[in-house]
């Protein structure tokens, strides 16, 4: 990619608004894990445990357009930070409550995950007015990078302070982190002085575009395989070392897809990413199947990394994709809508495998994740007509925002300096 991870983090702000976004983000990519091991040292059955992961990932998937919506029209630092607040909030009444009272867990969940700061889209929609507009594929790359060591430590972190202290601790202490994190994103310039580009007013916003249209449809299923593996492993772990290992297996898919967007963003590719995103969708199913073997830990645990190392690439991918057919003005809710399907499916896929399991056992669980991938597979090449239709050039739309404002196209790291 164009001058490399290492140019772009020298960018004036862009290592803060990553490494922040990052840790914003730590309560929303541990709460299906933190829920689950909640849950269960309660003696909870996986059914619960699913059930209130899908509450909360629905919750989020709802709340993540709108917000997204509202920074497009508002800016971001008032409502990321106000919903992050909330969030966490609603998240350590859950911590506090447990499942005692269903009601109460249920509710709290959900506000925790409707207000879910759209922080990964507010990120995406930045990179173009940190960066030169030649970049910004770099920086989608490094982003997906990024979050999936995210990803890998997260697991360990919550698995960690569940061993030391507990699971409602685990809870509260990932998402007291996620406020600092959204706060140090948005007291940022940036951030602060960042706008969307006017917009057709229209009650579909971003969801009026065909082709991203077919982008949603597809990751639906990608996200619907995440979740299933989620409450997958966690039948796996029960069987095979507890918690320890299921937090090395969450891990172990981070890993696997940090090592393989190291890879992806290392070069810079040619042709259409929209024909691209179906073959890394197809190899990213294959990965999964193996996980049906269902070995001893530790080489279920490389089979994980495996498992993981087509999911980055796939994602850094579709950020290309979703920028390139986004609607004028859109750009923040468009994002949104990609986190938001990518939610839902997960939230599906943990609702479905916890009665799965329960069921017919590990191996389905495992089956779950394979057939989900195919089936997003399958969806791309059948919109391959739409998908293919021409859409702007990647970070062309605040690039000329910023020239009807006067401002340079790396307008905060060049200009920033003087």
């Amino acid at each position: 990619m164009a001058g490399g991870y290492g140019e772009i983090l020298r960018t004036r702000y862009a290592f803060r608004l990553l490494a922040g976004t990052l840790v914003g983000r730590l309560p929303n990519a541990t709460a299906p894990i933190a829920v689950l091991l909640l849950v269960r040292a309660e003696g909870g059955s996986y059914s619960l445990a699913g059930a209130l992961a899908a509450v909360y990932g629905v919750a989020n998937a709802v709340g993540q357009p709108v917000l997204g919506r509202l920074v497009d029209l508002r800016g971001q630092p008032r409502v990321q930070l106000s919903a992050a607040v909330v969030s966490a909030l609603g998240m350590t009444v859950f911590a506090v409550a447990g499942t005692d009272t269903p009601a109460l867990a249920y509710a709290a969940v959900g506000v925790g995950g409707l207000f879910v700061p759209p922080l990964e889209s507010g990120l995406r929609a930045l990179w173009p007015t940190v960066l030169r507009v030649d970049r910004v594929p770099a920086a989608y790359a490094m982003d997906a990078v990024a979050q999936e060591v995210m990803f890998t430590i997260g697991p360990l972190l919550v698995s960690l302070i569940v061993a030391l202290w507990s699971a409602r601790a685990a809870v509260v202490v990932v998402n007291v982190i996620g406020v600092l994190g959204a706060l140090s994103v948005v007291v940022s310039a940036p951030s602060r002085a960042w706008r969307s580009e006017p917009r057709v007013a229209h009650w579909l916003g971003a969801l009026r575009a065909p082709g991203l249209l077919a982008l949603l449809g597809a990751f639906l299923f990608v996200g619907l395989a995440m979740g299933a593996i989620t409450v997958a492993g966690v039948s796996y772990a029960d069987g095979h070392g507890g918690d320890v290992v299921y937090g090395w297996l969450m891990a172990a898919l981070g890993f696997g897809a940090l090592f393989g967007g190291l890879g992806y963003g290392a070069r810079q590719w040619a042709g259409a990413a929209e024909r691209r995103l179906a073959v890394l969708v197809a190899l990213l199913t294959v990965g999964y199947v193996p996980l049906l073997l269902m070995p001893g830990a530790v080489a279920m645990t490389l089979l994980s990394v495996v498992a993981g190392v087509f999911l980055a690439p796939s994602i850094a991918c579709a950020f290309v994709v979703v920028d390139r057919h986004a609607p004028r003005g859109t750009v923040t809710e468009a994002f949104a809508w990609l986190v938001t399907t990518f939610t839902v499916g997960s939230s599906v896929g943990t609702a479905v495998t916890g009665p799965v399991v329960e069921w017919g056992g590990t191996v389905w669980g495992f089956a779950v994740p394979g057939c989900a991938g195919a089936v997003a597979f399958l969806v791309l090449l059948a919109t391959r007509p739409v998908l293919a239709a021409t859409g702007r050039v990647v970070g062309e739309g605040v690039a000329a925002e910023n020239d009807r404002n006067g401002v340079p196209e790396a307008g905060f790291s060049e200009r920033g300096r003087a």
